[in-house]
């Protein structure tokens, strides 16, 4: 019989963003994630194994948790309107946080695999869902007929990563619906 959790994971992974967004990787300390997550030190190892292993693990409770809703507004493919609700939703969940996924790619993606794997696996999602929305957008004529779809979609995609940086930085929400209407403007039918 499999052996039932003695905690609450989302709690848990919770906390785990928590301490991975204001510490980074590096700079978390296994005493805090131990004293935060509430685990006996035995208990973690005995669950994750190593701190690289829980970072993994709240890696994917974060990408299915926090970020597939919100990636979810693109892939519906509603034109520039799930674009818009893409990004809204997006600034709303990475406003004075920042992205945990791009963070952990921007510290650790150079030497590690896994990493590497999840942030182009998310960056792919992203770039699919806005060739999606705007070969959509295309069809219904809200977007110039002749912009480079493929080459826009990678322009949002790299957007978003700057996004996660700054979300952080930013005085107001409202300076990130400004920058997203720059950018979307420019492509809409007159």
């Amino acid at each position: 019989m499999p052996r039932q959790s003695l905690y609450d994971v989302d709690t848990i992974m919770g906390e785990a963003i928590d301490i991975f967004l204001e510490h980074s990787y590096h700079g978390a300390v296994m005493e805090e994630i131990i004293a935060r997550t509430e685990f006996n030190r035995r208990g973690f190892y005995l669950e994750f194994g190593s701190k690289q292993q829980f970072l993994y693990e709240t890696l994917k409770f974060y990408q299915e948790n926090k970020l597939a809703p919100i990636v979810a507004q693109l892939e519906n493919h509603h034109g520039i309107a799930s674009v818009e609700a893409f990004f809204d939703a997006y600034i709303s969940a990475m406003f004075g946080r920042g992205c945990l996924l791009i963070n952990m790619v921007t510290e650790l993606g150079h030497d590690d695999d896994t990493i590497r794997s999840m942030g182009r696996h998310y960056l792919d999602r992203l770039q699919l869902g806005f060739i999606g929305c705007l070969e959509q957008a295309q069809r219904q004529g809200t977007v110039k007929a002749g912009i480079n779809v493929e080459a826009i979609a990678l322009q949002l995609t790299c957007f978003v990563q700057g996004f996660a940086i700054n979300s952080i930085l930013a005085e107001s929400k409202e300076e990130l619906h400004i920058a997203t209407h720059a950018l979307i403007n420019p492509i809409l039918a007159a």
